[in-house]
This record gives C-alpha cells, sequence and structure tokens, in this order.
C-alpha cells in the first residue's frame, strides 16, 4: 500500500513510518513541523529514513493545500496521527486545537473522499472518557462530557469519521491512544520531562497529591495496534483502544523514573490542573479479539528503555557515560 501518514515527522508518527516501511509499504508523510516543540527534533526523527520516503510541508488547517497534495499524488490509506496535542495547552488556545484537529480532520476526510481512499486510521485518544468512573474504560461507554478543548477535539474527530464512513462506505477504524511513551518521546510528556528533571537536578512540577493514575503504553504497542488496524476488515466504522491496561500513580511512576536513573527527585508539589482526569485505564479486550493486539512492553520493561535512550540521545553529556543500573 502507499500510505500517507500525517504527523509523520512526530513521536508516533515516524515509529509507524519505520515499521509500514520494514513491511515493504510505500510512505509519504504530511507534517507541518510546527514549534509546539523544536521542529528540529522533529526533522532528526527522520533522519533514518529521509532517503525512502516523501516529506510534504503542509499544515492541515489549509484545506486547499491538502486537497492540491491528494490531486497530485495517490495514496491507498490514510494514517492521520497529526493533532494539537496537551490537554493544558489546549485550554490556552482552544482555537488552535479546534481549527487543527477537527478543522484539519474534516480536510483530510474530504480530500480522501474525493480521491476514492477507502481507508482511514485516526489517532483518538483516552481523554475522551472524561470523568469517566467505571474502570476500565470501554469503547461502549456511552460519553457525555469531556473536560478540555483537546479531549473535545478527539471526540469531534471520531465523530467526524464516523459520519463519512457512514455516507461514503469509507473504512474508517479510530485508535483511542492511552499516555504513550518511548523513544522520541515529545518533550512536554510526563515521562520525558521527569526523567531530564531528575537527572539534572531540576524540580519537577507534580499536579495533586500523586494518586492520578494513567495507563501508560509503549509506543512499540501502539504501532503494533496501528498496522494491525489497517488490516482491519470489521463494520466500515469501529473504535479500538489501545492500552497496556495496566495503571500506575503518579507518584509511583516518579519512585520508577528515581530507581532508573539512580537518582533522587526534587518535587515540587502544585495544584491540581484543570483538565486533567484522575484517572486512565483501557480495557482492551475487543482489540485483543478482533485485531489481535498484544500489548508486550509492561511499564516495568519500557521505562527502563526509555531511560537508556535518553541517556544516549537527549541527557546532557556529562551524564552519557554514566554507569547506571536497572
Amino acid at each position: 500500500m502507499r500510505t500517507l501518514v500525517t504527523g509523520g515527522a512526530g513521536f508516533i508518527g515516524s515509529h509507524l513510518v519505520e515499521e509500514l516501511l520494514a513491511a515493504g509499504h510505500e510512505v509519504a508523510i504530511l507534517d507541518d513541523f510546527n514549534d509546539f516543540y523544536d521542529p528540529e527534533i522533529k526533522r532528526a526523527n527522520l533522519a533514518g529514513v529521509a532517503r525512502d520516503v516523501q516529506v510534504h510541508e503542509i499544515d492541515l488547517r489549509n484545506g486547499e493545500a491538502v486537497r492540491a497534495l491528494f490531486q497530485r499524488e495517490r495514496f491507498d490509506v490514510i494514517a492521520h496521527m497529526a493533532a494539537r496535542a496537551g490537554v493544558r495547552p489546549s485550554i490556552q488556545q482552544p482555537q488552535l486545537y479546534y481549527d487543527t484537529n477537527v478543522g484539519g480532520t474534516l480536510h483530510l476526510l474530504e480530500a480522501a473522499h474525493f480521491a476514492g481512499i477507502e481507508r482511514f486510521i485516526f489517532a483518538s485518544s483516552s481523554s475522551v472518557y472524561g470523568l469517566a468512573k467505571t474502570a476500565p474504560f470501554s469503547e461502549d461507554l456511552h460519553l457525555t462530557q469531556t473536560i478540555s478543548p483537546y479531549a473535545a477535539s478527539k471526540i469531534a474527530g471520531e465523530f467526524l469519521c464516523s459520519t463519512f464512513s457512514h455516507l461514503y462506505k469509507m473504512r474508517v477504524v479510530a485508535l483511542r491512544f492511552f499516555t504513550v511513551y518511548g523513544a522520541r518521546q515529545r518533550p512536554d510528556l510526563a515521562i520525558h520531562q521527569f526523567t531530564k528533571r531528575i537527572l539534572t537536578g531540576v524540580p519537577i512540577d507534580q499536579y495533586g497529591d500523586g494518586t492520578t493514575r494513567r495507563d501508560y503504553t509503549h509506543v512499540d504497542d501502539i504501532v503494533q495496534g496501528v498496522m494491525a488496524a489497517l488490516r482491519y476488515d470489521g463494520p466500515l466504522f469501529d473504535i479500538f483502544n489501545l492500552g497496556e491496561s495496566e495503571t500506575i500513580e503518579l507518584r509511583a511512576l516518579i519512585e520508577a523514573i528515581e530507581d532508573a536513573l539512580g537518582r533522587k527527585a526534587e518535587i515540587n508539589l502544585l495544584p491540581e490542573q484543570p483538565g486533567d482526569v484522575p484517572m486512565t485505564c483501557a480495557d482492551i479486550s475487543k482489540a485483543r479479539r478482533l485485531l489481535g493486539y498484544q500489548p508486550a512492553t509492561p511499564l516495568s520493561v519500557g521505562l527502563p528503555l526509555f531511560v537508556d535512550w535518553f541517556l544516549e540521545e537527549r541527557a546532557p553529556a556529562e551524564y552519557r557515560t554514566s554507569s547506571i543500573e536497572h
């Protein structure tokens, strides 16, 4: 297949690009290299595949540019990983998140429809579950409220996908990702931030009492689920959770990073943040049954792997040769 990966220079997208290439697919990337974090990090993510992919530097908010790309190029499938990410920034810039995540998704769906593309993968988020009290979170839960503009933009994207699937018989799979981590993780995310700050002696910010829980999912497992979704031949529109189905409290996560680094954290206690959910926990029974999804990297394995990557790629030079035991 010839696959267009939106956000293909980002954290999850770049891993997916590598896996698609390894499986023999032809890959193109759409990415706007915005400044949410250093665009040079995203360009470095593609260093190993630069000769094997076409990169189209396009902002999804520009519907005309998206349509023009689909008129010039032929794609068999769209893997839509691109988004303005992050709960807290979305509260400060809700219009940007709406324009990119909702308007941008609409532009892609319209272009895909007119180009006759029959398969579309949409990267959604566990944030759509909001304050759901029934855990683990099942795809069958009736969702009535989100608590951040980011989450609202993702559930809106799901509804757009289901609408286009219904109207135009497009096969669309929405994948709800649960707190993804691993090599190349965005620098604003907790595991990356905590690792850097503990290693360099900078206090880490802990919002709340440390009892919030997250279902951390290794990027290799997420990519496994996306690849399975590309082969899915069930209902024309379907939704799957991709998580580890294993939660950890924030304070226990900090302790685990301390253990992996062999250093203690200095903690700056702060109030809970608006938009943060108290817990995420994936029911992955549907993905296991219908996608053959089998997460293989629990946090106990994946966290030391992340620390190894960080020490090799991101840590200051004096720490790269540290003898840190796991």
